[in-house]
């Protein structure tokens, strides 16, 4: 796992200095803390920073020429199935110097570039330069594990695996853009392509961009696909699952590093965990993390008990807020984006303790994007229901159930609209709380349609499909990606760790395409049939308890050990100088959470995150 950054400036042809790229890479140095490269051609040049995982020897260091001198790649990422693709490349006399994936996906893309993204499993975002043709190709993975940024500029294109390396270079400008305030403060993260610095994007999953012949071009070579023309039967369905978990699992066990998994006590690391001691690995190694805060914020026993079945060797460590506190600002600075994932700060917590023992963790990251596992989704399809009763039943239901109190009458104006209007997925913050608290500057700046605008084109793609592959498809282009990823790959990288996520194995999703409704939501059971395939193998109450995730105490944390930081950020010159908020609506909403006459902490934390991060990249 490793950074990538590199510029293209084919509109003025002025020459790339290697000290330009050497800034770019050094301010992700932690994405790859073992080594690193330069390569400059003339308007082209790229860096990388390298974290050893397969093949660690200095002749897999990068970036990695072709034998022929011709083609040169900076790659982020593993291509887990590297071994049956080499070997196939071998049959046409391919020859290999290395024991890397590195130099597969580079003869791979150079032998035949469409037939190499097909057959590539794995996490990845690379950068490709043809040094005939001056051409550059940039590629990310199929769901977007990995990241990949570009801005246009007046000299060309840079590239880069975090925002903060494409702002060393001087004709990029760290500029705010306020036309995501109103998406950001909907769900609380920077859906789609834009990010909150203008101009800067990201590539979107399962696409690939090419600059050749002063143009710059486009392409999505993957997308979900969805074809559920015959129900094959649950046992079909079982074995199909079963074969795909085994597959991912033991490729992703693939490393010359030591290994382990992050093991929360839920379902899915708990599979993990399983499918690994079936594939016969001894000596497991497992880490959890919690909050001293009682039982709504503790998995532990569940994760305990998994270990004491599979005989792992578990590791344990207990969050404190001063640990939240202390890790804060190398969140902001890390995660690159305003992201509103709480849970993101103990990832970096134990991530920074599993590195003393481990180079490489799986986690149980995906899977509920895939099988349909919140909860959301079974009230989300009861209301589909809902709206379609006759009108006249609903206009005299509707005032009824709106009366029963606020929690009531949120359903009843959710099931008064089309899906494409109301479902802006799991991550959704109050509306009304929001539109108190928008500034006189920000009222006049707003992009008020911008949510709809971000989600809508993917609901496009899927509304001939029944409501939860809607819900599923959009969850997984929006929240899955620029919310669960960008943590999962911001907080581990920080600590140069690298987190794999079999769930998200491309076969995973597709299967979820093909599989009909009922197998993923039965009787009002999420994710059903990945806990159908578990049964046998794990306990009874960690399959069918309530979902917990990770939850943060911050309800707590902000009128207890935290309250000052809340206090003094939201009440700061610079926070009241950007004239984005009412900052006497703010101070209200602070004091009422600080007295517990209210919990405000969700809108206290979204307005914390955007303010930090403004102070650390805009100043």
């Amino acid at each position: 796992m490793c950074g990538i950054a590199g510029v293209y400036r084919y509109k003025t042809n002025k020459p790339v200095i290697e000290s330009e790229i050497q800034s770019m890479i050094d301010v992700i140095q932690y994405r790859g803390p073992d080594g690193s490269g330069i390569h400059v051609d003339g308007p082209f040049g790229f860096g990388h920073r390298r974290l050893s995982i397969l093949d660690t020897h200095l002749r897999s260091g990068q970036p990695m020429h072709d034998q022929s001198g011709r083609y040169t790649i900076s790659y982020n990422g593993e291509v887990y199935n590297f071994l049956e693709i080499k070997e196939q490349l071998q049959t046409q006399g391919m020859k290999f110097n290395t024991t890397s994936d590195t130099e597969v996906v580079l003869q791979a893309m150079v032998a035949k570039p469409e037939k190499a993204l097909i057959d590539f499993n794995g996490m990845y975002a690379f950068a490709l330069w043809d040094k005939q043709l001056q051409e550059l190709t940039l590629v990310r993975d199929r769901v977007g594990i990995k990241p990949l940024y570009y801005v246009e500029t007046p000299q060309g294109l840079a590239f880069a695996s975090e925002m903060k390396s494409l702002l060393q270079l001087p004709e990029v400008e760290s500029v705010f853009n306020p036309a995501l305030i109103d998406v950001y403060m909907s769900v609380g993260y920077c859906p789609g392509e834009n990010t909150f610095l203008q101009g800067i994007k990201k590539l979107p999953p399962g696409h690939k961009l090419t600059v050749k012949n002063n143009e710059i071009k486009l392409e999505q070579y993957w997308d979900i696909s969805y074809n559920q023309a015959k129900d094959l039967g649950e046992a079909h369905y079982l074995e199909e699952l079963d074969t795909i978990f085994e597959s991912a699992v033991k490729w992703q066990l693939r490393s010359d590093v030591p290994l382990g998994v992050f093991l929360s006590g839920g379902v899915d690391s708990s599979a993990v965990v399983y499918m690994m001691s079936r594939l016969g690995i001894k000596d497991i190694k497992t880490f959890s993390v919690l909050w001293d805060f009682g039982d709504d914020f503790d998995e532990s026993v569940y994760a305990r008990s998994v270990s004491k079945q599979f005989k792992t060797q578990h590791n344990e460590f207990t969050m404190q807020p001063k640990d939240f506190e202390a890790f804060l600002p190398e969140y902001i600075y890390c995660m690159d984006e305003p992201v509103t994932e709480a849970a993101a700060i103990s990832l970096y917590y134990i991530a920074r303790e599993t590195k003393k023992q481990a180079t490489v963790v799986l986690s149980g990251e995906g899977a509920d994007e895939v099988f349909g596992g919140y909860t959301i989704y079974k009230y989300m399809a009861f209301l589909q229901k809902y709206r379609m009763l006759p009108a006249g039943l609903r206009n005299v239901l509707s005032p009824i159930i709106g009366s029963m109190g606020p929690k009531w009458k949120k359903w009843v104006d959710i099931a008064s609209r089309p899906l494409h209007e109301s479902y802006f997925g799991v991550s959704v913050y109050d509306k009304l709380q929001k539109d108190l608290i928008y500034g006189e500057h920000t009222q006049q700046i707003l992009n008020r349609g911008s949510a709809q605008e971000i989600f809508e084109p993917f609901y496009d793609r899927v509304k001939h499909l029944p409501i939860q592959n809607q819900m599923q498809y959009v969850d997984i282009k929006t929240w899955l990606l620029d919310d669960l990823l960008t943590k999962a790959d911001r907080m581990s990288m920080a600590a140069s760790l690298e987190l794999r996520v079999p769930f998200l194995d491309h076969r995973f999703v597709e299967f979820a395409g093909r599989l009909p409704e009922k197998y993923r939501l039965k009787n009002g059971e999420p994710k059903y049939l990945l806990k159908k395939l578990l049964e046998p193998h794990l306990d009874h109450k960690l399959l069918y308890r309530k979902k917990m995730g990770f939850p943060t105490p911050l309800a707590r944390l902000f009128k207890g050990p935290l309250q000052n930081l809340v206090g003094d950020t939201l009440s700061s010159a610079q926070f009241k100088s950007r004239d984005l908020f009412d900052t006497q609506r703010v101070s209200q909403l602070f004091e009422e959470h600080r007295k517990g006459k209210a919990d405000h902490h969700r809108v206290l934390w979204q307005l914390m995150v955007l303010e930090l991060w403004q102070q650390k990249f805009l100043g």
